[in-house]
């Protein structure tokens, strides 16, 4: 439940980010505080997606060991949920690579 709140939290962020970068900031510090924002965003981001998996593995070996504080039901939803939360950094790594090569690709 708590990655799922995680994972609004980043899709709300990024929907006000995308707003905030509609609305075309003209002052130079204003870019800068942007990026360092958006930059700050996706290394929090990172940081989530790691942190899920880890903890989904964390839980594999307890259950592999027989520890009987974890069920199966716990691990299979925590690997999906990492499984997921992995899947969802890729497809936004994606976006923002084919980002950059259409930047670099613009005509001066």
């Amino acid at each position: 439940m708590t990655t799922t709140t995680n994972i609004d939290q980043i899709m709300a962020q990024m929907r006000v980010m995308s707003a905030q970068a509609a609305s075309l900031p003209t002052a130079k510090s204003a870019e800068v505080a942007g990026a360092s924002d958006f930059s700050e965003l996706l290394s929090q981001s990172i940081q989530q997606v790691n942190e899920v998996q880890k903890q989904a593995g964390e839980l594999k070996q307890a259950f592999a060991m027989g520890d009987e504080n974890v069920n199966l039901a716990q691990v299979m939803v925590a690997a999906q949920k990492s499984s997921l939360s992995f899947e969802a950094m890729v497809q936004v790594r994606n976006k923002l690579v084919d980002a950059y090569k259409e930047v670099m690709n613009m005509p001066i």
